[in-house]
């Protein structure tokens, strides 16, 4: 990535690598000291690029601190149906970007020929279009399939995930003017404003028939629950694709690329990808596997939380927590079990959208129950698993789900709890 030249500036942007794994693994690899006497060319002291980040909640967890990363804690994501913007998740894969508004501008093209550029304001000029929609890092819940085996990638619990309403302008009312045919081209590409130290921006891509579909209901968006899009979740515009992992979601955006090649990010072709088990850092070879799109259907507790002491009421105890499925399938059951799936109990209060169309449930479901307990129960463990509008189903346990790089992770969720009579 250096080219040649120094490190630095790459070392101090990837900063979440800065842990004594990496530390152990460039050991094993030295090969010899720099000189460091006055004759040697000496690097020069870089400043840290994340010093003009945004002030952050402090509710967030963080998981990673440059780039931040930080996730919305179980028991609030429960509270509401939309999450509200100080309390959403962030997954940020480089520095946040300083954008003035007046200065905004955003390229549309066709493989190498520009054939727009647009500012803020012609964009408020498209009909404004809104969308309620959760986004879900491709890593949430890694922390549970990291216990079953060592993996790569930061320790996210159950509160990588969102639900926002987002509003907007229509990808396809944008594109209508460029005439494009949907059987000439294959890709849309995005790219955000955020850049690497060599001015490479984080970007991803989307098959053009989701794009130029209205139904998928792909948005350009700037506005998050009724409020201009803050920093840290892609001022002052961001592309919005519902049912689609949280990585194609792409913030700061600063340029849209129709093309026959997917995107050539880093993080479309050699990330967010999903592998067998049996597959290693030997043996991985990402350009075998395509490109992670839709998620799959999942669900977790959010209360009572782990090792947590619940009162015995009535002989039940209250379970909340969330589901969600890609795609836009719908959440049709929430199942759970307090002994290993002898018996199932269904959730009986499900809040999703209701004002939407067969098909295009982009939101997630939150749900609730109670749940009955043996009296002479001193602890339980509590499993849930959600099934979707196609029957899908949550796996059963994460052995078999494995990968190398903790994403997809979607088996029960499991939740020991103390029982207080």
């Amino acid at each position: 990535m250096a080219a040649g030249g120094s490190i630095e500036p790459f070392w101090m942007i990837f900063a979440n690598h800065n842990v004594s794994e990496i530390y152990q693994l460039l050991e094993s690899m030295r090969i010899g000291n720099l000189d460091v006497s006055k004759d040697s060319k000496k690097v020069e002291a870089t400043e840290d690029p994340y010093a003009n980040d945004p002030k952050r909640h402090k509710v967030l967890k963080v998981n990673g601190p440059k780039p931040f990363c930080g996730e919305t804690p179980g028991p609030l994501l429960c509270e509401s149906f939309l999450t509200p913007a100080n309390s959403f998740y962030v997954r940020n894969h480089l520095p946040v970007p300083e954008i003035d508004i007046k200065d905004y501008e955003l390229e549309i093209a066709i493989e190498d020929d520009t054939k727009k550029v647009i500012n803020f304001e012609d964009i408020k000029k498209y009909p404004k279009y809104t969308v309620i929609t959760a986004i879900m890092c491709g890593g949430n819940r890694r922390s549970e399939m990291n216990a079953v085996k060592p993996l790569k990638g930061l320790s996210w619990g159950v509160g990588a995930v969102g639900n926002a309403s987002w509003s907007g302008a229509r990808l396809t009312d944008v594109l209508a003017d460029l005439k494009i045919n949907e059987d000439d081209w294959k890709h849309v590409q995005f790219e955000g404003y955020d850049l690497d130290p060599s001015g490479v921006p984080y970007g991803g891509s989307i098959p053009i028939s989701r794009a130029l579909d209205p139904r998928a209901d792909v948005i350009l968006a700037y506005e998050m629950n009724g409020e201009p899009i803050s920093r840290d979740h892609g001022y002052p515009i961001r592309a919005i694709v519902p049912g689609v992992v949280g990585a194609r979601n792409i913030k700061w955006l600063a340029k849209i690329v129709i093309s026959n090649e997917e995107s050539r990010s880093q993080f479309q072709r050699g990330d967010y990808k999903g592998f067998s088990p049996s597959v290693d850092w030997d043996t991985v070879d990402f350009s075998k596997s395509p490109a992670i799109l839709d998620m799959p259907v999942t669900s977790a507790i959010c209360t009572p939380t782990p090792g947590e002491v619940i009162q015995l009421k009535d002989g039940k105890i209250p379970v909340k927590g969330y589901a969600w499925s890609g795609g836009g399938k719908k959440i049709i059951r929430i199942d759970l079990t307090v002994d290993q799936g002898k018996t199932w109990h269904v959730a009986n209060q499900l809040i999703d959208d209701e004002n939407v169309k067969e098909g295009r449930h982009w939101s997630w479901t939150l749900w609730s129950a109670e749940i009955p307990i043996d009296v002479d129960k001193n602890e339980v463990e509590v499993w849930v698993k959600a099934v979707d509008a196609s029957y899908n189903v949550q796996p059963e346990s994460f052995e078999n789900i494995w990968n190398l790089r903790g994403l997809l992770c979607n088996a029960y969720h499991r939740v020991n709890v103390k029982i207080k009579k």
